[in-house]
């Protein structure tokens, strides 16, 4: 799979998660990919400060995204 391809892969996954985010009035952004191994996201809206979004990162974002891209390893936020 190529960069390019990845980039996309990523991008369709979190289109998949992303309206269950917007009902509880957050989202996500892409931020990069790193090696091909490694996703940098940043939650936005109500997930910056929801006490689950840890749990929403790994059990929902990562799982989605590596569902579409299985070479990724980590999902990682970077905090505002």
């Amino acid at each position: 799979m190529t960069t390019e391809e990845l980039r996309l892969n990523v991008e369709k996954a979190l289109d998949e998660i992303r309206p269950f985010l917007q009902s509880d009035g957050g989202d996500i952004a892409l931020l990069s990919i790193e090696d091909d191994r490694l996703v940098r996201v940043q939650l936005e809206g109500a997930c910056v400060g929801c006490s689950v979004n840890q749990m929403t990162l790994k059990s929902g974002v990562e799982m989605t995204i590596k569902k579409y891209a299985p070479q990724i390893e980590q999902v990682i936020n970077v905090e505002v």
